[in-house]
């Protein structure tokens, strides 16, 4: 097994600016030192899990860090930097820089040491050791733990069972001695499990010390886990999840009052969470979510901890919970209706029902069979966009209200908007019915009878006779509009669709633009359906940019990226904007505004042209199925023209800058003493 960490990859006079700059130095000796085999490819996934949140902590740390298959040995680079890096921690910029680079198949030993520092970083004797020392082979000793460090005993590691650290105690009798001190069992975890799950970990661990609250966490890592007993979790008086992915086995801590955050807020804020349980359990709150009456997971079913977030970022969760459930029913549904058009036609929507009458050899009888298939598909758009809107805020008792509100959207004609309204407050009813006291012995029939009933009972109410009728009307508005569209109105709008699609590639600004095209296509109008042509059209513009980009100018990509765009080809004629993501996440400040340009042109071009379009998905595969297919493809091909030439002449910019400072670096007069 090589060292984790050796002098050569320790800078003590980091001179990095940034945070780009900071990953591609200490990466530049990870590479010298043959454990990066494709630099740029590896800085790539760096810069994708930086995007995913940021990795500053509080304290002047940065632990930039992900997994690679660009790493060949699990490996740490250290810097110091005396001016500070920006990593978007609260508290200022970071002095001390830690790259963790682990193999894509990292092995447990490997990651059981990341893990180990990651705790370590938490010990402020040990950063000050490390801000103190002058030799880089000392503190590459120091971080592999060769020199003499602080530690934490055994009865303060995480997620360590208490018998390895002390002897075992009864819950129970614990619970009655009046000097037990109150117990809270927590689960830590982050996207890649291997350093902010076992610093927020750490962190809970040492808050609870000094507030004199006994603290056991299940690390949910790289490394494995180890679940808790059953019986600690039992005595506990409360629950903490510090998670960014979904915790596993969430029914094992029903019933008990839950503070539910993302990991930093672990990291940086424990001793508020520890005092926000042990007001909780004071109260008798029983968390906000299903666990308050029997149910089956705490907070939103997302588990993102959603709870604590901004109100806005909140409902974009419940959104893109329901959407994201229904995208399945919309590409089944919307390409078997394609299907259906292309063998028999568009009047194949009038057939006859097959259950009436089906002739295994005429192909009219196979288009209506798969018109009608699609049809029953497309039905359950609105049910599915409430239930699951509604399953997004208050987890499964929220479905059954959430799918007779949208069910009920459908027969008061309020289409899409309703069931967006349905969804949101199916939600609203059940959270509220969560938060009422309910005596232990109805909690388990809580989930299953009491609330499924009495919030269907609202919800119907609600949409049969206050809010249904009023968004049928502004759904008929919106749909008069559509229809009404024409020359720079239609042109803005497309624009306005092409650089929500573009935006965020598969995000939530994506995710509405292409769920409003989408509720357009259940009950088809000649502007709903322009609307779906601009925003597929638009959508397909990001990875085929890339790949022109890519093929023109190769030189400006990396090896890695060049790989990426021979696929992104493919991706984008099928219309996965996904596949322009690696390189957005590289250098996003010159690919995401390119393809928002070369999305705005195609948008606005595609509904100028008129095209139109029945089918949710297919990208040129269901060409036979567009309305003016050829002003559609030059729409498409226009807007990728756009988006490649910008990110061409942007990238080519930036290289030429850089070799200008290089050549002046090297011309520049050198003194010369006398």
């Amino acid at each position: 097994m090589s060292e984790l960490i050796t002098a050569d990859l320790v800078d003590l006079d980091l001179s990095a600016a940034t945070k780009d700059d900071a990953a591609r130095s200490l990466a530049e000796r990870m590479a010298a030192a043959h454990r990066v085999t494709d630099l740029d490819g590896f800085l790539a996934d760096v810069a994708a899990r930086e995007a995913q949140m940021p990795t500053g902590l509080d304290g002047g740390i940065g632990i930039p860090h992900c997994r690679s298959e660009h790493v060949n040995a699990p490996t740490l680079a250290f810097g110091r930097s005396g001016a500070g890096i920006d990593f978007g921690a609260a508290d200022g910029p970071a002095g001390l820089i830690f790259l963790i680079a682990a193999p894509a198949g990292a092995d447990e030993d490997h990651l059981t040491i990341l893990s180990g520092l990651a705790r370590r970083l938490m010990d402020p004797e040990f950063t000050a050791a490390l801000r103190a020392g002058t030799d880089p082979a000392a503190v590459a000793a120091l971080i592999r733990g060769d020199e003499p460090a602080p530690a934490p005993s055994a009865e303060e590691e995480p997620g360590r069972e208490r018998d390895q650290a002390e002897p075992a105690e009864d819950p129970e009798a614990a619970g009655t001695a009046e000097d037990a001190p109150f117990r809270i069992v927590a689960v830590t975890s982050c996207p890649t499990g291997i350093a902010h799950t076992y610093m927020a970990a750490e962190s809970l661990v040492a808050a609870g010390r000094a507030e004199g609250v006994e603290v056991r966490v299940e690390t949910q890592g790289s490394a494995g886990f180890e679940k808790l007993d059953p019986s600690v979790i039992a005595g506990a008086d409360a629950v903490i999840w510090a998670h960014d992915v979904e915790v596993r086995e969430k029914a094992r801590f029903r019933g008990k009052p839950l503070v539910d955050v993302g990991v930093k807020a672990g990291v940086n804020r424990p001793a508020e969470l520890i005092a926000e349980a042990r007001r909780k359990a004071e109260r008798g709150e029983v968390a906000a979510g299903p666990e308050a009456v029997g149910g089956e997971g705490f907070g939103g079913a997302d588990g993102s901890g959603a709870d604590h977030a901004h109100f806005g970022v909140r409902l974009r969760t419940y959104l893109m919970s329901g959407v994201s459930y229904m995208v399945p029913f919309v590409a089944a549904g919307g390409l078997l209706i394609a299907l259906s058009f292309a063998i028999g036609g568009y009047g194949t929507a009038n057939a006859a029902s097959v259950a009436d009458h089906f002739v295994w050899g005429e192909a009219d009888s196979w288009a209506a069979l798969l018109n009608q298939i699609g049809s029953a598909a497309f039905g359950f758009l609105v049910p599915v966009l409430a239930g699951y809107i509604a399953y997004g805020m208050a987890d499964r008792p929220a479905l059954v209200p959430g799918f007779v509100g949208g069910a009920i959207a459908l027969t008061v004609n309020a289409g899409f908007l309703g069931g967006l309204v349905a969804g949101l407050l199916a939600g609203a009813v059940v959270m509220a019915i969560q938060r009422l006291p309910v005596h232990a012995t109805l909690r388990g029939i809580m989930p299953v009878l009491v609330i499924p009933l009495i919030a269907s009972a609202v919800v119907g109410f609600l949409m049969f006779i206050v809010v249904g009728k009023p968004i049928a009307s502004l759904q008929n508005a919106l749909t008069d509009w559509l229809n009404g569209l024409s020359g720079s109105n239609a042109v803005i709008l497309g624009v306005v669709l092409g650089l929500m699609m573009c935006f965020d590639m598969g995000g939530p600004l994506n995710k509405v633009a292409y769920a409003f095209a989408v509720g357009g296509l259940a009950d088809p109008t000649p502007g709903g359906l322009k609307v779906m042509a601009a925003v597929m059209a638009a959508g397909m513009v990001p990875p085929l940019a890339m790949a022109l980009a890519t093929t023109v100018r190769a030189g400006l990509f990396t090896k890695t990226e060049r790989e990426n765009g021979r696929a992104a080809w493919v991706l984008g004629a099928s219309f996965i904007t996904e596949g322009a993501i690696p390189f957005a996440a590289a250098d996003p400040l010159r690919v995401i505004p390119s393809v928002m340009a070369g999305g705005a042109v195609t948008g606005a071009l595609s509904m100028a042209f008129g095209a139109t379009l029945r089918a949710p998905h297919g990208g040129v595969f269901v060409v036979p199925l567009i309305g003016e297919p050829f002003l559609y493809l030059l729409a498409v091909a226009a807007g990728t023209l756009v988006a490649a030439a910008l990110v061409v002449l942007l990238k080519g910019a930036r290289r030429t800058a850089s070799g200008t400072e290089a050549a002046a670096a090297d011309d520049a007069p050198v003194a010369v003493a006398a």
